[in-house]
């Protein structure tokens, strides 16, 4: 039973708060020693008295109208396993930065963090081919620097300043790449779109396919029932990928949904269940739906069992709905960049030396980067109405706050995906 079903059961049986935290405590020890014996180390191939690869068992993964689904024996070498770590670092320390900007109001308005969450995406950019495609919600910081905006880009977008990805007018919820189509505010609404996306790379036989994200909140919209309808019908090459972080705003999962299994609710679509705080589960499930969906079998849905620290947004202290004892289970049981830290130096594929000089390094970028971010401009008044459209045509005017007060629509740069 998850953590948060057990503290819902434990509170509706009417069990004082003393009991409810006994309880906690005892599923606390047994989740940390299930986790413990989940994750087993299989071989290392030493070289030079050090490892280049070591392989390791995953959790089993779950299936939806599959006959088989990915190994559980991952195998990933040196050279990835530090990749993936300072990946994922960077990720964590951006967010941090990002909640210090916020809480000194040099971020303003909305901001959604990604701390907890990044063995999802991590995991799914290392799957990832050059021709693959990827749109999600807004909690897209982290996937932003994946797909390719340098993390001072993504700290100067978050304070509005003109060395931001989108030149500071986009902010926290829209920010783009190559092959990136955001960051997107509407709750589920960027589903649909992914699966536009996945059916423009089947038109132009690009061989491509989109990876659409949601989170468990988004998952009961009917637009992306419709979406799985049509996705599967045309056999279009979109993996809807269903992040569950446990709660949808402030709401959990159990609440929410009469069927929490995320990964059997496309029907006749596929699916997969994968524990999205391993980074070598989520690559292995990926690569595997991106070889399911590229061979022609249509679309196929991901689950990734997540979990967020933070609350849904800044403005959210995330513990009037959730204890900071549930929180804290979660940093030191299944916190996926120690959790892959300690793979590392379990199979010696790293030094304790070798991470801390990663970790050092990001620091000091990120620190940089932050600076930038504080002491950039904004643009000028007459670059607001600037790059509004990709192919503007014969627009010379866009529509003002006033009528017959137009403002001039200029063209200043290319469109990142025409």
């Amino acid at each position: 039973m998850g953590l948060s079903k057990w503290v819902n059961t434990i509170f509706r049986s009417g069990k004082t708060a003393a009991a409810a935290t006994e309880a906690i405590k005892t599923n606390n020890a047994a989740s940390s020693s299930g986790v413990k014996n989940k994750v087993k180390t299989l071989s290392s191939q030493q070289q030079n008295g050090f490892a280049s690869e070591a392989s390791f068992e995953t959790r089993a993964f779950k299936l939806h109208n599959l006959e088989e689904g990915p190994s559980t024996k991952v195998t990933v070498t040196k050279e990835d396993a530090l990749k993936y770590y300072g990946q994922m670092y960077m990720i964590r320390r951006m967010e941090t930065a990002a909640g210090n900007l916020y809480k000194e109001k040099i971020i303003r308005g909305f901001c959604h963090l990604y701390s907890g969450q990044e063995a999802c995406a991590v995991g799914m950019r290392a799957a990832m081919r050059p021709e693959d495609s990827c749109i999600t919600a807004y909690r897209c910081h982290g996937w932003t620097y994946l797909m390719g905006v340098a993390p001072q880009a993504v700290l100067s977008e978050l304070t509005g300043r003109s060395s931001g990805c989108a030149r500071g007018k986009g902010g926290s919820m829209h920010m783009y790449g190559r092959n990136f189509y955001g960051g997107n505010g509407i709750v589920g609404a960027q589903v649909p779109l992914g699966v536009g996306i996945g059916f423009a790379a089947k038109y132009n036989g690009t061989k491509g396919a989109c990876i659409a994200l949601y989170g468990d909140g988004a998952a009961n919209q009917g637009q992306l029932f419709e979406v799985y309808n049509m996705a599967k019908l045309w056999n279009t090459p979109c993996i809807f990928v269903c992040e569950n972080n446990g709660y949808g705003m402030g709401t959990s999962v159990e609440r929410a949904s009469a069927n929490t299994n995320y990964y059997t609710r496309g029907d006749f679509v596929p699916g997969i269940w994968v524990d999205g705080m391993d980074v070598l589960a989520v690559r292995e499930a990926t690569r595997f739906a991106l070889e399911h969906t590229s061979s022609g079998k249509g679309p196929i849905l991901m689950e990734t069992a997540t979990y967020r620290y933070s609350g849904h947004s800044m403005s959210d202290p995330g513990t009037s709905y959730r204890s900071r004892d549930e929180i804290a289970e979660v940093r030191q049981t299944r916190d996926p960049i120690t959790s892959l830290r300690e793979k590392i130096l379990t199979t010696e594929l790293a030094t304790v030396e070798e991470l801390k000089e990663i970790e050092g390094k990001i620091r000091a970028e990120v620190d940089t980067a932050t600076k930038v971010a504080k002491a950039d401009k904004e643009i000028s008044v007459e670059e607001l109405t600037a790059d509004i459209y990709a192919n503007p045509q014969n627009l010379t005017a866009v529509r003002n706050t006033l009528p017959h007060a137009e403002l001039a629509h200029k063209r200043l740069g290319q469109a990142v995906n025409m």
